[in-house]
């Protein structure tokens, strides 16, 4: 296996409210997990999950109420680690006063970088990033999907091995977007590695090697896009049969039938739910005693936003 990046080992952080502090949200709930060096590696979770208070406190933000944490082989928080890793907060705020060069200049050097050697690293991230040429231009006039992608310039301006990005894609247009996989891809390419939460699944779908996903402070399942998708039993079977719509609703439990497509003149995609084999025998079994011809039968795997609503009801 891989080298690790991230270990996390039931890790649990609750908050505590109200006059004297009686009130208890558990935010994380053993929490177990593995990034593997080199990886692009997604978390997914709706509201609320406890995404963010993760990363924070593998960053040292927030303390951890139990359990192990460990970013880079030191424990999580600890400056030896925290220097190797780039960050980009959800709702970063960069000064408006700066321009994309100063505010390049301003986080290179709290990141122990001389001015001397972030000048000669910004052009080439700048058009990483596809800001070059508005390197000049004050902040208060970038757009949100431009702040975010100076945001990830000052990321990766440190050459750091492990890149935690909140959010990453917020307010980025299409194109942006695009641009910004592409970056991504070649640094995990390069050896870095990458922890990424979004809530944009189509992003994690296109880019994450491995996907974890979090829900009421618990990792409800991880694994590969395709091993999510596949894994899920309810996912709909295709039948393809050769008859009229009348003859195919009397071969199927209408119930579990969410979609019927004429592919041609007397030939029919029926999209079934099937999550047992028994279901499967009783179609074909019902299809051929009603001498309905059966053309091909296949599984069609979930998507990832289809596996994740899944799989957080399951968790609710």
């Amino acid at each position: 296996m891989a080298e690790s990046v991230i270990e996390v080992r039931d890790l649990r952080k609750i908050y505590r409210s109200g006059l004297l502090k009686r009130r208890k949200v558990n935010a994380l709930e053993g929490v177990s997990l593995e990034v593997p060096r080199g990886h692009i590696y997604g978390l997914l979770g709706p509201n609320g999950a406890g995404k963010t208070t993760l990363i924070k406190v593998l960053l040292g933000i927030v303390r951890k109420t139990s359990g192990d944490a460990h970013v880079l082989g030191h424990t999580a928080g600890d400056i030896a680690a925290r220097r190797r890793v780039g960050y980009l907060p959800e709702n970063h705020r960069i000064p408006r006063h700066l321009t994309g060069s100063t505010a390049l200049e301003y986080y290179g050097c709290l990141s122990g970088l001389s001015v001397a050697e972030v000048r000669r690293r910004a052009p080439e991230l700048l058009d990483r990033v596809g800001l070059l040429g508005r390197e000049r231009d004050r902040v208060s006039g970038y757009s949100k999907g431009m702040q975010q992608r100076l945001g990830l310039a000052q990321a990766m301006l440190h050459r750091p091995d492990l890149i935690i990005l909140d959010e990453p894609t917020d307010g980025v247009d299409p194109v942006g977007r695009k641009q910004i996989r592409e970056v991504l891809r070649s640094l995990a390419d390069d050896g870095a590695s990458i922890f990424l939460n979004s809530h944009l699944l189509q992003e994690i779908e296109l880019i994450c090697d491995r996907v974890a996903i979090l829900s009421k402070g618990s990792v409800r399942r991880t694994g590969s896009v395709e091993e999510l998708t596949a894994a899920i039993a309810e996912s709909p079977m295709v039948f393809r049969i050769a008859t009229d719509r009348t003859t195919a609703e009397g071969c199927f439990d209408l119930s579990t039938v969410s979609k019927v497509e004429d592919v041609t003149e007397g030939v029919l995609d029926i999209h079934a739910s099937v999550p047992e084999q028994s279901h499967v025998d009783g179609i074909v079994d019902a299809l051929r005693s009603n001498g309905v011809s059966l053309l091909s039968m296949k599984r069609r795997n979930l998507t990832l936003e289809e596996a994740f609503l899944q799989i957080v009801r399951e968790s609710e």
